[in-house]
């Protein structure tokens, strides 16, 4: 009778291939950069809220946290809503775009992030601006995010934490800015958002 055991079989060749690149997937982060915005309830209690949200989430790190800015409402009579408090983080995350997005919407929805109207007001509002250089036009997750190049509430705090920053297939943020104007995003001093411990 042989001692050796039946059940242990030699691990093919193709499947330590397989684990060798997840390991150096998961050894090589891909960078995203989030915005975030919030108009309803405590807004600056509820984006350092997302940030340690995010950080809490396996497979991120946030990386830097922009400054805080106020601006009017997009989209809508200004006098229509309160003013928003953005902010923009760089993360740097194993988790494909995907999951990516389904925990900013998870995030989203533990700060009761409602949906009722398109650009109507929020608690919070988690959005995926750049994941590395991915260009998607899929209709669940378009990146970089469609609007953000015209968005001045997303490029002035983006630029604060990254002035080399680009937006793929659309130039870099300060040439962005520059078309743009900064009208109407102002510069909140007297707040500040925590990189997490």
């Amino acid at each position: 009778m042989s001692s050796s055991d039946p059940t242990v079989q030699p691990v093919p060749a193709s499947v330590v291939e397989q684990v060798d690149a997840a390991d150096v997937t998961l050894s090589n982060p891909k960078r995203a950069v989030i915005s975030l915005g919030s108009n309803l309830g405590n807004r600056l209690e509820t984006l350092q809220g997302a940030i340690d949200a995010l950080e809490d989430t396996p497979g991120l790190r946030v990386k830097a946290v922009s400054p805080v800015y106020e601006t009017q409402p997009w989209g809508v009579d200004a006098t229509s809503q309160p003013t928003y408090y953005n902010a923009v983080v760089l993360v740097k995350t194993t988790l494909p775009p995907a999951s990516l997005l389904e925990r900013g919407h998870a995030i989203e929805e533990a700060f009761e992030r409602v949906r009722d109207e398109r650009w109507g007001p929020r608690t919070l509002d988690v959005d995926i601006v750049t994941y590395q250089d991915v260009l998607s036009d899929d209709p669940l997750l378009t990146l970089p995010h469609p609007r953000a190049h015209e968005r001045a509430f997303v490029l002035v705090p983006w630029y604060d934490v990254d002035p080399e920053a680009v937006v793929p297939g659309r130039g870099p943020v300060v040439e962005l800015l520059s078309g743009v104007g900064t009208d109407g995003v102002n510069p909140r001093v007297d707040l500040e958002l925590r990189l997490p411990e």
